[in-house]
């Protein structure tokens, strides 16, 4: 019945007549309706634990999509939320929970690329958004999870950690503690350019996995970016430094032998290439940036795990007792060969951007 009245708050084309749960998000409950005139739509109930306003967050979700559907020549390329009958984005039920609906877009996803063009088409999608949003105020929106990508703050909370070592664990892990330490004012560099205004400021996806990226079923090209929860103010950078860490490394975010972790050069080329051609309007620093934006992404990530583990992995879901431990080595395994292979970043980003030049 819950179900049942949030779907009917919403301006369907039609009446319910199926609904199935769709299993491949980890946040939101997912159900996707089909109504009596073929209309498919995505229903979810917004996860008030991870997302606290979820006013707010449709505030941000609503501004770019309607901002992107004025721009985008396929209505497929960008996502489509529905109103409900009182005008808003969000319906909020009789138990205080947030629902929401979208248009289903067909395709399918991937959690990894199954060769270089699915990742080249993920790398369009990305560089699609930002070129797409490129002239979208920003700072008119809601920081949603504030201090998200401030690496000079994690420092800040990863040296407190340490100092409180809660589960006396601070002295197991005193090589990777010396690692990321030595790191921190190189960390930092981003955050700095960001507050004197270096780098501007842009509307950020800030979870660029190729499994949110929708790929047409016939065709295999990119559809549209889906996901939307973490859209806020940001750095280009950092969209294409996660996309970099994630999808170009050699193996699991939690391989056991860390070192069977680094960064596949040529995945590397391929997805530069492609956000380029898709976001032409980056400035030059923003594109000499972007080798940084991979490190200090893989940095940060391999900051945050080791903090969790040090505080008794309060965050992030684990499987057992050394999960976050095995995903920061694995993290510091992949910074540690990017800064190995660092001048090959360079240049490839130079080749890359001299090549989009002469286009």
């Amino acid at each position: 019945m819950q179900i049942e009245r949030a779907a009917y708050a919403f301006q369907m084309d039609g009446n319910p007549v199926s609904c199935e749960e769709l299993t491949q998000g980890h946040i939101n409950k997912t159900l996707k309706i089909t109504t009596d005139t073929g209309m498919e739509y995505v229903l979810q109930m917004i996860n008030k634990y991870v997302f606290r306003n979820p006013i707010r967050l449709m505030a941000n979700i609503s501004a770019v999509t309607e901002f992107l559907q004025q721009r985008v020549e396929d209505s497929r390329h960008t996502q489509r939320f529905i109103l409900t009958h009182k005008g808003t984005y969000y319906h909020r039920d009789r138990k205080g929970e947030f629902w929401r609906m979208s248009e289903f877009v067909g395709g399918f996803c991937l959690d990894t690329p199954e060769s270089p063009e699915d990742f080249y088409q993920s790398a369009l999608a990305f560089g699609r958004f930002q070129q797409l949003l490129s002239d979208f105020p920003a700072e008119e929106l809601y920081e949603t999870i504030p201090e998200f990508h401030n690496t000079i703050d994690r420092y800040r909370q990863f040296h407190a950690s340490i100092e409180l070592d809660p589960c006396d664990r601070a002295s197991q892990v005193q090589a990777e503690i010396s690692y990321l330490l030595k790191q921190e004012e190189l960390a930092g560099t981003l955050q700095k350019m960001r507050e004197s205004g270096e780098l501007p400021l842009r509307v950020t996806h800030n979870d660029t996995k190729l499994n949110n990226v929708m790929l047409d079923s016939e065709t295999r090209k990119a559809l549209c970016v889906l996901d939307l929860d973490t859209v806020m103010p940001g750095l280009s950078v950092y969209d294409f430094g996660d996309a970099i860490r994630y999808g170009a490394a050699t193996a699991a975010e939690d391989e056991p032998d860390y070192e069977k972790m680094e960064l596949d050069l040529n995945l590397f080329r391929v997805y530069t290439e492609g956000f380029l051609e898709a976001a032409p309007s980056l400035t030059d620093k923003e594109v000499e940036m972007l080798p940084m934006g991979a490190l200090i992404m893989t940095l940060e990530v391999a900051n945050r795990f080791l903090k969790d583990y040090i505080d008794g992995d309060l965050y992030f879901k684990t499987s057992y007792p050394e999960h976050n431990l095995i995903r920061a080595r694995t993290q510091i395994a992949l910074a540690m060969d990017m800064q190995k292979k660092w001048e090959d970043m360079n240049r490839i980003v130079a080749e890359a951007a001299a090549k989009m030049r002469k286009q």
